[in-house]
């Protein structure tokens, strides 16, 4: 008995994986949410937290997936080390939503997941920071069906880049602008940008412990020749290429230092 159950568990398993690896359908531009890099000092260490967390470990490589984005926890042998956290960077940090802040918690706590409390008396949002000093907000929604998905990547920009950037990304990846507890944001399939002011620009991610955030499109040659018409130009190191497993990859650099990867994946399903 122990035996079946223990294959149904893992038939279970890889069946949640298969479809978690699945990015959400693109929108009108042809984008969707892809994954998160991350320059990791200790990747068994950061891999346990995710997991701890809820996600779901995919190879090839160290990832892990949840709904919505796929985190690739970088161990390459030519790739610099992480030169510290995403405090002080563009990208401050990074955000899931859970169904209960308070049980998930007290799950993650029993794993050994570093756990901070929000504002005193706030049951529903917190922080968990990684030992490479990757922080995400974790925020409740009683509604979602999972019970852990990718909300949201926050930009620290001064006031005047704010509407600049929520502009640039609607018009480079179609994200539709809005407004959350009166302060913009910009929303593309699987991923919220959101925007905080601060008084003094903060640094780019490349080298940071988030190196880079990755959006998939559908086809990365046209989506190029797009980028360049309007301007925008791929990075020094980041011309287009095609890997051995047929992914494309490109990469930019958005007006502000937030690092981005372009993939193209072969014969893509999509979540609805």
């Amino acid at each position: 008995m122990k035996k079946l159950i223990s294959a149904l568990w893992l038939v279970s398993t890889l069946a949640t994986g298969a479809a978690w690896a699945q990015p959400y359908a693109p929108n009108d531009a042809g984008v969707t949410n892809g994954h998160w890099h991350l320059n990791s000092r200790d990747v068994a260490a950061n891999k346990h937290i995710l997991l701890s967390m809820g996600g779901v470990a995919i190879g090839p490589g160290e990832r892990v997936q949840f709904p919505g984005v796929l985190v690739i926890l970088n161990q390459g042998p030519n790739t610099p080390p992480s030169t510290g956290g995403t405090v002080g960077t563009v990208v401050n940090h990074i955000g899931f939503t859970v169904p209960n802040v308070q049980e998930a918690v007290a799950k993650w706590k029993a794993a050994g997941v570093p756990f901070e409390p929000g504002a005193p008396g706030r049951l529903n949002q917190g922080w968990v920071t990684t030992t490479d000093g990757l922080k995400i907000e974790i925020q409740e929604d009683k509604d979602q069906k999972e019970p852990i998905r990718s909300k949201h990547v926050h930009f620290f920009l001064p006031e005047k880049a704010i509407a600049e950037s929520q502009a640039w990304y609607g018009k480079v990846f179609g994200a539709k602008a809005g407004v959350l507890n009166n302060n913009p944001v910009a929303d593309l399939p699987g991923v919220q940008l959101r925007f905080n002011k601060v008084s003094v620009a903060e640094g780019p991610t490349k080298g940071r412990v988030l190196d880079h955030i990755g959006f998939d499109v559908k086809d990365l040659k046209a989506f190029i020749a797009k980028l360049e018409a309007a301007g925008v130009k791929l990075d020094a190191d980041g011309a287009y290429r095609v890997n051995d497993v047929g992914v494309g990859i490109a990469f930019i650099t958005d007006p502000w230092g937030t690092r981005i990867e372009l993939n193209e994946r072969p014969k893509a399903v999509y979540l609805p």
